[in-house]
């Protein structure tokens, strides 16, 4: 299984962006929350069969990270710019897409930036109607290999069918919990909440 710091430096880059960790406890949702605000770079874009083109990175986009407790998952809301005006295309809501990795647990690295050990298996899905589960294949490979035990492998099933039950059968509920912690994540921001990693 592969490491992977919540600042995505390493595997997307972002190093020397506004980076954000924190704990949160509300009504909704307790857990820990990771925020990158994407101040430069350009476009990249996903193609899915509902939503067709959408940007997952890009300036001015804003990646909001949520590690719940007592789960196995780590949920990415790519959130679009205000304008939500990309390259002529017009995106009517906050959110392009989320992304969910199931994790097999949480870490930290020696400079306090939280990192989970990914477990292969994904669920992307966007506000238009996708639902995909991705790299399928990796997770039975590691299974075979002996990489993964039957344990291991049957739960990042469970936790596959948990996301889509609890995420995906109700997308405008998803946006709602995550634009509210997103609103409470800027209120700690504006409220003077330094950056957790300043490069």
């Amino acid at each position: 299984m592969i490491r992977k710091r919540l600042d995505r430096d390493l595997n997307w880059g972002f190093d020397g962006f506004p980076y954000y960790q924190m704990r949160v406890d509300t009504e909704e949702f307790h857990g820990l929350v990771c925020l990158i605000q994407l101040i430069d770079g350009q476009y990249i874009y996903w193609y899915k069969p509902i939503a067709g083109k959408v940007p997952v990175c890009g300036k001015g986009m804003t990646w909001l990270q949520l590690i719940p407790d007592g789960k196995h998952q780590v949920i990415t809301a790519m959130y679009l710019p205000k304008q939500k005006v990309i390259q002529e295309v017009n995106y009517p809501n906050s959110v392009s897409i989320w992304y969910v990795d199931i994790i097999e647990k949480i870490e930290y690295d020696t400079d306090g930036v939280a990192v989970y050990v990914d477990k292969y298996l994904d669920v992307e899905f966007t506000p238009q109607g996708d639902v995909i589960i991705d790299d399928r294949d990796e997770l039975d490979e590691a299974y075979q290999s002996g990489e993964l035990s039957k344990e291991q492998y049957d739960a990042a099933l469970e936790e596959c069918d948990l996301i889509i039950r609890e995420l995906c059968s109700n997308v405008e509920a998803t946006e709602i919990l995550c634009s509210n912690i997103l609103s409470h994540i800027n209120n700690r921001i504006a409220q003077g909440e330094k950056q957790f990693k300043v490069k």
